[in-house]
């Protein structure tokens, strides 16, 4: 293969992986407290570099530039609008912080995804995975069908008498946090619980997705566009090899 066709197939590569990540969040962009993943791509040395045969500066011919790469994929974290939609069990959390929820096996999760239904035994779960809404004390919420029930300042349920703090956490980083599926993530570092004054959660309102349809529209053609380039780019050179082989065949 020759370099310039390596060179369009690691550009055909990227642009592609890149539209994996748009597509996910553009069929994301109705989801309750959906953040975008960002990828980040970067320049890559020669091959030689890469696998230590050669070093940067040596100005030999391995001394040029190996494509891009896929360095890491972020999430962006930015606060989305909140929507009112008037259901009881819809929360959203106005400001930092995450709503502590456990899977069946139980591990500890976070998400900022508000949408919550009540099931037959009285327990707070998200409707994306079906994981167990807890309180601030790490323990599952649960809820007397048959009683009344609202959301206090500073994210209390009050209901019967009793009142039971919705368990909220903050990171020591957001980089910490690493996408564990069902809109929900794994802390890859230590928690702590949102301060009393920090609490804002609003009931009946739900934390509208981080994703701007119109923006990653816009990616996504601007990405196409520069993936088919490369797929040209990948015709023409091979077109040029077959042209060069006939000659010397028949020379």
């Amino acid at each position: 293969m020759s370099y310039g066709m390596y060179l369009s197939a690691e550009g055909a590569k990227v642009q592609s992986q890149r539209l994996e990540f748009i597509a996910n969040n553009l069929a994301n962009v109705e989801t309750p407290g959906f953040k975008r993943d960002v990828p980040t791509f970067q320049a890559r040395f020669a091959e030689a570099i890469q696998q230590g045969t050669a070093y940067e500066g040596s100005k030999s011919g391995n001394d040029i530039g190996g494509g891009v790469k896929l360095v890491e994929v972020e999430t962006d974290f930015s606060n989305s609008t909140l929507r009112e939609t008037k259901i009881p069990t819809d929360f959203a959390i106005h400001g930092d912080g995450f709503f502590q929820v456990r899977t069946p096996s139980g591990e500890m999760l976070l998400t900022r995804a508000g949408d919550f239904e009540i099931d037959g035994q009285g327990r707070l779960l998200t409707q994306s995975g079906r994981l167990e809404v807890l309180d601030n004390a790490g323990k599952g919420i649960k809820l007397n069908g048959t009683q009344p029930w609202e959301v206090m300042s500073g994210g209390v349920i009050a209901q019967g008498g009793q009142n039971t703090s919705i368990g909220l956490q903050r990171p020591q980083s957001l980089g910490d946090l690493a996408k564990a599926g069902n809109n929900a993530y794994r802390a890859l570092g230590p928690t702590t619980p949102v301060p009393s004054g920090d609490r804002d959660i609003r009931q009946g309102y739900l934390e509208m997705s981080g994703v701007s349809s119109t923006s990653e529209m816009m990616a996504m053609i601007e990405t196409s566009r520069a993936y088919e380039s490369n797929m040209k780019l990948i015709q023409h050179q091979d077109g040029m090899l077959s042209n060069l082989l006939s000659r010397v065949l028949t020379s």
